[in-house]
C-alpha cells in the first residue's frame, strides 16, 4: 500500500501577499530565502487566491495590499508583507521586525508648477490623498491647517481641476508628476515593504516565524550586498 505523503511541519504556516509589484519582487526574495514559492506564482496566472505550498508547510493567500494588514491582524494570516505607506495609514496592532527593501518608492507633497502654495498666508488650503491619517498627522506635526479630501484613485488630477490645492501621493521615478505639471515639495518618508505579523501568530507559530525571519533577513542582507 502506497503511503501518504508527510509533511515534515505540523503547523501551516499562512502568508498573505499583495497583488501587484511587492508580489513580484518578494517572490524571488523568498526564494533567496530558501522557500521557494514556484506554485503561488504559477497558480497566480490561473487567478486563484488561496495556494498551498505544501513542501515548505505554507498557505499563501493574494489580497489587496491594503487588506493584507487586516488578514494578519484578525488572524486569517499568520505574517503578511504590505508596503509602509499601507502599515503607516491603518496603524494597526502588529509586528514589524524586517524591512524587506522591495517596493521602493516614497511618499510625497506635491503642487501645481504654476501655483506653489503659501502656507504662511492664511488660505483654506486642501489636500488630495489616499492617506489620509498620515496626512492628517504630517500637517498636524507642522502646524498647517487644512482639509483633506479623501480620494481613491487618479491623485494627481485633482489640482488640475481645482479640487485641491496639493497632493500627497505615492512617487517612483516622478515622471507622473512630470506629466501633469506637478512639482514635490517634500517627502513625508520613504516607503518599502516590510514584514507584518499577528500578535496571536507570534505566540502560536514563535518558532517558525523566527525560521522565516532570519531566512528573510538573510536574504535581504545579500540582496544589498
Amino acid at each position: 500500500m502506497k503511503k501518504a505523503k508527510t509533511n515534515t511541519h505540523s503547523q501551516t504556516l499562512t502568508i498573505a501577499l499583495p497583488r501587484g509589484r511587492i508580489l513580484d519582487e518578494a517572490l524571488p526574495l523568498f526564494r533567496r530565502a530558501g522557500l521557494d514559492l514556484g506554485a503561488a506564482e504559477k497558480a497566480r496566472a490561473g487567478r486563484r487566491l488561496v495556494i498551498p505550498v505544501e513542501e515548505h508547510g505554507l498557505r499563501v493567500l493574494i489580497v489587496r495590499d491594503t487588506d493584507v494588514p487586516a488578514y494578519v491582524e484578525h488572524g486569517a494570516a499568520d505574517v503578511g508583507v504590505a508596503g509602509r505607506d499601507v502599515l503607516e495609514e491603518q496603524d494597526r496592532d502588529l509586528y514589524e521586525p524586517l524591512d524587506l527593501g522591495i517596493g521602493r518608492c516614497r511618499l510625497v507633497v506635491a503642487e501645481p508648477e504654476d501655483r506653489p502654495v503659501d502656507e504662511g498666508a492664511q488660505v483654506h488650503l486642501r489636500y488630495a490623498t489616499k492617506f489620509a491619517e498620515i496626512t492628517r498627522r504630517h500637517l498636524q506635526a507642522r502646524g498647517v491647517v487644512a482639509e483633506i479630501i479623501k480620494l481613491y484613485g487618479s491623485i494627481e488630477i485633482a489640482p488640475l481641476v481645482g479640487l485641491a490645492d496639493r497632493i500627497v501621493d505615492l512617487v517612483s521615478s516622478g515622471e507622473t508628476l512630470r506629466q501633469h505639471h506637478l512639482r514635490e515639495v517634500e517627502t513625508i518618508f520613504p516607503v518599502s515593504a516590510r514584514l507584518c505579523i499577528g500578535r496571536a501568530a507570534a505566540k502560536l507559530h514563535a518558532e517558525r516565524i523566527d525560521d522565516l525571519v532570519a531566512r528573510l533577513k538573510k536574504a535581504v542582507k545579500a540582496a544589498a550586498d
